[in-house]
This record gives structure tokens, C-alpha cells and sequence, in this order.
């Protein structure tokens, strides 16, 4: 598990990054942005390719950990994550979806071990907010 913790990125629109109700803890959709800028914009399967997807999607998790940890009570013992949903912007004939998702799934194992991966949605879209490739959204339990 990474010691390392990446802060919260600052929204983009009028939203919060994250809601904590009753322990749950809900995500905004959360994009690869480091320094507020998209580290990669395109569609896979045309100008990004699998391998550049899946550390997008990786990097988009990182956030969506970040959104969920800048909610979570002090008092808490920490987190469990239940569902994760990742968005790609893809092709019609782009069938690696999952792929792309194991970028998302690696940093939540990275951070939180293995034996902590959620349940996963992969999801084909025809575009996302700013010309991201991926996106990622996450529900989680405070412990």
C-alpha cells in the first residue's frame, strides 16, 4: 500500500468532489487531472491508445480516493471501497473497456490493498467533460 497521498483536485463546475451521508460516501466523477490540467484528452481506440487509458484511469482513481478521503470524518478508522464506475470515451468497436478499468482498479489496490478492490462498473461513452478519456466515480463506506 502507497504511503503517498495525492490531495483532492478542485472541481471544475459547480459541485462538491464528494457527500458523505449516513457512512456512505459518494464521488464525483473524477477525471485524470493533475495540477487542474488533463494529463491526456481523445478518444481510445482512436488518439489514445490502451496502455495510456489505463494510467489515465489510474490517475483518475488516485482523485476519486482524494475526493473521498477530503470528506471522511476525523474520527473515522477509514474507508472501504464498495462500488467503483469508470466511464471510457471510446470508439463503438473499442471492446477493452475492462482494460482500460484495471488502470482504476490497480490504484485503489495500490493504496488500500489488494483484498480492498469494489465491486466495477466499465462503461463505453461516446465523450466526457473536456475531452477526457476516462472518468471515474466511486461509492465508499467510512469505517
Amino acid at each position: 500500500m502507497s504511503n503517498e497521498r495525492t490531495e483532492a483536485p478542485a472541481p471544475q463546475g459547480d459541485y462538491v468532489l464528494a457527500t458523505l451521508h449516513a457512512g456512505l460516501i459518494f464521488s464525483a466523477g473524477m477525471t485524470p487531472r493533475r495540477n487542474g490540467a488533463l494529463t491526456v484528452t481523445g478518444i481510445v481506440g482512436r488518439q489514445v491508445d490502451l496502455a495510456t487509458a489505463r494510467a489515465a484511469a489510474m490517475l483518475a482513481a488516485t482523485n476519486a480516493l482524494a475526493a473521498v478521503r477530503s470528506v471522511l470524518p476525523p474520527d473515522a478508522a477509514g474507508m472501504r471501497c464498495l462500488h467503483m464506475t469508470v466511464y471510457v470515451a471510446c470508439t463503438s468497436d473499442f471492446t477493452a473497456a475492462s482494460g482500460v478499468a484495471d488502470g482504476a482498479s490497480a490504484a485503489i489496490a495500490a493504496e488500500l490493498g489488494a483484498d480492498a478492490l469494489p465491486a466495477r462498473s466499465a462503461i463505453g461513452v461516446c465523450a466526457l467533460p473536456s475531452g477526457a478519456p476516462v472518468e471515474v466515480q466511486l461509492v465508499a463506506a467510512a469505517l
